[in-house]
């Protein structure tokens, strides 16, 4: 199989670093195509919003895979501005990765896949517009894949507590989801794998309260956690504070029933002890 990534992103990254070796060619877009790439053999190729070169265009219309991870701005998705003409023809398989803020706020109930999204937020609506879109460009062989709060290796609770941003905001009553880098991985893997498209929650077991992620990488790393901010007074940008716009518990039964997967770090407990493991508060500035 050959592979293309629109937009070689943190979990994009971590993709190809896990199961590079299922494809025999692998290309991807990055804003600068001169920056040195950490990945061998990682064929790269600029792209800005705008028409990319021939060059380029060629090796879309090769793949047989299409991982996108470009998100949606005020105007769509770039990259269907771009190349749609291009990535509607053929019968490539499509991974497209979506969010979980999509849902919107539920107050700390359950959503699933069949929860309608609902979110007041603009680029959560984006999402579902950039959703729908990729659905009609793929011709129903796309892939939707919502993530859940990111993170993993060098992106982590115990990286901002050594590096001094962690901070402790209580909103009562916020809970939300998160998903390691690895169990991304192997849902985009699985996907793949599968015939035909759909839609998949990619979140871990435990929807929980932020502050609660924070006070266990402090446990570990025996240090005090930060103090506790209320939410209401605490000085917060505005991408910051809408963060806390939502509240949800999100399942992610149909991902373990439909696509096979196996979380390796079902709670964040379970990621950050890894982490921790392997040395990653050590390896943080």
């Amino acid at each position: 199989m050959r592979l293309f990534i629109l937009g070689l992103g943190y979990s994009a990254h971590h993709f190809v670093r896990r199961f590079g070796g299922s494809f025999s060619h692998i290309a991807g877009t990055v804003r600068d195509p001169t920056k040195r790439d950490d990945l061998p053999g990682l064929e790269l190729h600029g792209f800005s919003g705008y028409r990319p070169d021939d060059a380029t265009v060629n090796r879309i219309r090769d793949a047989d895979v299409l991982l996108v991870s470009i998100p949606p701005d005020r105007t769509g998705d770039p990259a269907l501005a771009a190349l749609g003409d291009v990535l509607a023809a053929g019968h490539r398989k499509v991974v497209y990765l979506s969010t979980i803020g999509v849902y919107g706020d539920h107050a700390g109930g359950w959503v699933d896949e069949s929860t309608p999204p609902q979110s007041a937020l603009d680029r959560a609506r984006m999402r579902v517009a950039a959703e729908q879109a990729w659905m009609d460009t793929a011709q129903g062989n796309v892939a939707i894949l919502r993530l859940a709060g990111i993170y993993g290796p060098g992106r982590n609770a115990l990286v901002t507590l050594r590096s001094g941003t962690a901070r402790r905001i209580i909103k009562p009553g916020q809970v939300f989801n998160r998903i390691h880098a690895d169990d991304i991985a192997s849902a985009i893997m699985a996907a793949i794998d599968r015939r035909g498209g759909g839609t998949w929650n990619v979140c871990d077991d435990e929807p929980a309260p932020p502050q609660d992620v924070i006070a266990y990488a402090a446990q570990l790393m025996g240090i005090a956690p930060p103090a506790e901010e209320a939410f209401a007074t605490a000085e917060m940008s505005a991408m910051a504070r809408s963060f806390y716009a939502s509240s949800a518990r999100v399942s992610n039964l149909r991902l373990k029933r439909e696509l096979g997967v196996t979380l390796a770090y079902p709670t964040y407990r379970h990621g950050l002890d890894a982490l921790w493991h392997d040395g990653e508060a050590q390896l943080a500035p």
